[in-house]
């Protein structure tokens, strides 16, 4: 999927999968868009995180391992073909066409990868809770017969299953993240706490918030919302808040959170700082962000603050959320829930 955030959390699904039919899990490189670049670029799971944390819950090996020592014994060339649902349209009839496209053909002609045949796995799927489903999987594609299995799209649910929410723990940023958060707290953040706030408001967003009403659980919402709307009905201002509602909000949150002296803003686009430190003067705190745009370490600061205040909607503020659950550490969303209004509410 485009973005980091999707492909996190397709990430925990494919790792729960893989427990759940027993397979050591080929950390795959995550998928970039660079501006300019025609061809998506791969870059390798572990230049943003460990992988030995992963081990504690399950066997994983970094696909360019894997591909260097285990794929030249196991999985010779004769023997690879990709795995799909049901067919895709593409350049050959009756095929996964894994490799037809953006990313998927620069995703594996960076390990010169070359699929022989196809294999269509429907009717089984890939919900790990599913025990005797899990079971079916062994049965049918047993390692001796099907050493690897390689999927043409993540054995994983959009947004992440609430069963596999938990496995967060297991991901954690590598020493190079960890430290340039560390550096950019010290360098910038220091003597009081802050409050990390995420701002999704590029024109694609823009887009994509006007099918709040019609989409009412749409991509990370259930995280807020619940699985079934248990929760609430998603809003517009919950997908796309307004200046007005943010600054509130922000305000509100100075006033609960105690030795508050820098709010720290990740954005995709308008980080509102102007804006933020003219509102927020009486507060008398500093409104910083990155020089130089860096999702990931936005993510590894977001996830130090000492409140967060993130997108229902957004993928990307569901990491975030998530690796704070971890660490047990307080966060809320953009008007959710839904406030009371108050004529006499303090602005």
């Amino acid at each position: 999927m485009h973005g980091f955030g999707n492909q996190a959390d397709h990430f925990l699904g494919a790792l729960a999968f893989s427990k759940g039919i027993n397979r050591t899990l080929v950390l795959p490189p995550w998928v970039e868009y660079r501006y300019g670049e025609a061809k998506s670029i791969q870059v390798p799971f572990t230049t943003y995180f460990e992988t030995d944390s992963l081990g504690l819950y399950h066997k994983v090996i970094p696909m360019e391992d894997f591909m260097e020592n285990v794929a030249p014994i196991v999985w010779e060339p004769k023997k690879r073909i990709s795995f799909c649902y049901v067919r895709r349209s593409g350049e050959k009839e009756d095929s996964c066409n894994a490799k037809s496209g953006n990313p998927f053909g620069p995703f594996w002609n960076t390990y010169d990868i070359e699929f022989v045949a196809s294999e269509f796995y429907g009717p089984l799927h890939y919900d790990a809770q599913n025990k005797d489903m899990m079971n079916q999987w062994k049965q049918k594609y047993h390692p001796a017969e099907w050493p690897v299995l390689a999927f043409t799209g993540a054995p994983a649910s959009f947004p992440v299953q609430k069963e596999n929410v938990h496995l967060h723990k297991y991901l954690k940023w590598n020493p190079d993240i960890t430290e340039k958060a560390r550096a950019f707290i010290k360098k910038n953040i220091s003597g009081g706490g802050f409050i990390g706030i995420h701002l999704r408001n590029g024109q694609d967003w823009v887009r994509a918030c006007q099918h709040v009403k019609d989409s009412p659980r749409l991509f990370a919402a259930p995280q807020c919302v619940g699985y079934k709307n248990e929760r609430g009905i998603l809003t517009q201002s919950m997908c796309l808040p307004q200046k007005t509602e943010i600054i509130k909000q922000l305000k509100r949150a100075l006033k609960k959170v105690n030795n508050i002296r820098f709010i720290f803003v990740a954005s995709d686009s308008n980080h509102l700082l102007d804006d933020l430190k003219a509102s927020l003067r009486q507060f008398n705190i500093a409104v910083v962000k990155l020089d130089q745009a860096n999702p990931h370490l936005d993510l590894a600061i977001l996830g130090q603050a000492n409140y967060f205040i993130g997108n229902c909607v957004s993928s990307f503020s569901a990491f975030a959320k998530r690796e704070r659950d971890v660490k047990g550490l307080p966060s809320e969303f953009w008007s959710f829930p839904v406030p009371n209004k108050s004529k006499h509410e303090e602005l």
